[in-house]
């Protein structure tokens, strides 16, 4: 019998084609929904549990088993890395770990709980619609997300039933066995949707139907492996020589892994066969469909887990391979300055985007900081080669600013919580406030310098020491400002705000001595008296600023305080 009239492909690829959708809607709506609910304590979790290569392991297989995106555990650990947190070695062991973790998308695929999808379906939607707390609501969203995966599974399994019974596409299946060939076209496909969990669905689903045995399963996995790695190539683009060597580490060891388990394909399934459950009374296409999606997301686990247990041994030397392969390139902070910290990969997860938004705050206020530092030398006694140095820390300053901001609008698009809201306000006046501070250094300190060249003005050196001790104090409480954000600091934050009257009392006093000054009997005397008034009230503005700051930092953390009780009344 002649089965070509039977089959529609135009319903079947339609089939396919929404089925997947909905499936990639689920995937992305789960995730999505994780991420918030869960990603709070992860970066605490993450640096806590790298003190050796097997805890890092661990580490980056729970978070990623959590979040389900190893893209945003590499993220992580990139920002670790850049902050000092931990070593490249300690990150190996993540990134590792965070193989394992995404074999959990495999797993949860594998359950054949279709027939029950619309009732995750509908609660899911009940939750996130009756509910008022956002907590319900977000985990509403991941349960209707994980529905909608096993619908999207369901609609695709349907969709090709038909070709079950299809001669020529059963041939060409039976054909296309060389696991070359399925790892190159599941690495293209993977690739080009930069989602392995797309490909490890419809594996599965192929497998479901009986279409593929469990070695050009394990196949089509292993080329999703090397797939996945593009999105790590494109997550390093443009950004610092950490995410470079992150993601080169990334391609090293999933490409590694497949090239040791290329000639063991065989024995990898036979193993998978062994402990995997056994359909009893099946035969065929049917014992096949039965048994293999199951053995798939086993034989997947064993893969990624050997391999982390196998190249553990060796991340110092990974390390230092990526070291030699990717060296920091000379003068390339003074070329042009990017981002070390944020990263658009965390803007599903608010907590630790937020949480990189005040690393990268901090990175621009120690340089706003620099900036302060030199106004004595500068100001007072540089010549014009040591002014022209200004303008380009400003310029940092400004450039820096501007990938803030923008991170921040891009945040503000996302599902934010009220505290989340209030808190990246916070940031917001911060990074003005520091951009204003440069803004004061760079453009009207300058002026008054460029005056003091072009008139011959000089200082004294008994008016040099004063002006030294009130600079002093005024980097001080900038630098206090920002030890408040950065440890979130509450003593530090009072510290600042405390200083108001000792600043004071330091310009009342440099004040009078300028007025004492003032009938010397130097030609210039009412030239530099403007002069060193104008540098008096600049600096001055400076504490108001990091007052300012301090203050901004002190309502964050009024808002992260709140933040707890509330959670432990919910808890309680």
């Amino acid at each position: 019998m002649d089965t070509s009239n039977s089959i529609n492909f135009f319903y079947i690829i339609m089939g396919v084609a929404g089925g997947l959708a909905i499936f990639l809607f689920g995937m992305d709506l789960m995730t999505s929904a994780l991420k918030k609910v869960a990603s709070g304590r992860l970066k605490t979790l993450l640096t806590k549990l790298t003190t050796n290569r097997f805890k890092a392991a661990f580490a980056g297989t729970f978070v990623t088993a959590i979040i389900q995106s190893s893209s945003v555990t590499t993220v992580l650990v990139v920002g670790f890395i850049t902050a000092g947190l931990i070593s490249m070695s300690q990150s190996i062991g993540i990134i590792m770990g965070a193989n394992i973790g995404t074999t959990i998308t495999a797993q949860i695929i594998a359950f054949k709980v279709t027939k029950y999808a619309l009732l995750l379906v509908a609660v899911g939607f009940c939750m996130n619609f009756i509910s008022k707390r956002d907590k319900i609501r977000k985990y509403g969203l991941m349960i209707m997300g994980l529905g909608l995966i096993f619908v999207g599974m369901g609609i695709m399994s349907d969709s090709t039933s038909p070709l079950r019974t299809y001669q020529p596409f059963i041939d060409m299946i039976q054909n296309a066995q060389n696991p070359f060939f399925g790892i190159l076209i599941s690495a293209v496909f993977t690739g080009i949707v930069q989602s392995s969990s797309a490909t490890t669905g419809i594996v599965i689903m192929l497998a479901s139907q009986g279409f593929i045995t469990l070695e050009m399963g394990i196949a089509l996995i292993f080329g999703a492996n090397i797939g996945t790695c593009v999105t790590a190539m494109l997550s390093g683009i443009g950004k610092s020589r950490e995410a470079v060597q992150a993601a080169a580490i990334h391609v090293m060891f999933n490409v590694a892994g497949v090239v040791l388990w290329f000639g063991f394909i065989d024995h990898l399934a036979a193993f998978a066969r062994w402990f995997s459950p056994v359909s009893e009374g099946l035969e065929g296409i049917a014992k096949l469909g039965a048994e293999t999606p199951r053995q798939i997301a086993n034989a997947h686990t064993l893969f990624n887990m050997s391999n982390t247990l196998i190249f553990i041994w060796f991340t110092t030397p990974f390390a230092n391979l990526v070291q030699r392969i990717i060296p920091e390139r000379k003068g390339a902070e003074h070329e042009q300055i990017i981002p070390k910290y944020i990263d658009d990969n965390l803007l599903e997860t608010p907590d630790l985007a937020l949480d990189r938004v005040k690393m990268e705050t901090v990175r621009l206020g120690q340089l706003s900081h620099q900036l302060v530092q030199s106004v004595p030398d500068v100001i007072f006694k540089g010549s014009e080669r040591d002014l022209e140095k200004l303008p380009k820390m400003e310029n940092d300053i400004n450039t820096l600013h501007g990938y803030i901001v923008k991170y921040i609008g891009k945040l503000t698009r996302t599902y934010l919580l009220k505290k989340q809201s209030e808190q990246l306000r916070c940031y917001l006046e911060i990074t003005n406030t520091i951009e204003s501070i440069g803004q004061i250094v760079e453009s009207e300190l300058t002026k008054i310098a460029m005056a003091r060249l072009e008139s011959g003005i000089h200082i004294s050196d008994e008016t040099l020491e004063i002006f030294n001790k009130f600079h002093e104090k005024i980097s001080w409480t900038l630098q206090r400002a920002l030890q408040s954000i950065a440890d979130n600091d509450k003593s530090s934050a009072k510290k600042v705000i405390g200083a108001k009257e000792e600043i004071n009392k330091l310009v009342d006093d440099l004040n009078i001595h300028l007025l004492q000054r003032l009938s010397s009997d130097d030609p210039n005397r009412r030239a530099t008296y403007r002069l060193e008034t104008d540098v008096v009230e600049y600096l001055k503005r400076v504490y108001y600023f990091a007052k300012q700051i301090a203050k901004n930092q002190r309502e964050i953390m009024q808002l992260e305080k709140k933040s707890e009780k509330e959670s432990e009344k919910i808890a309680a």
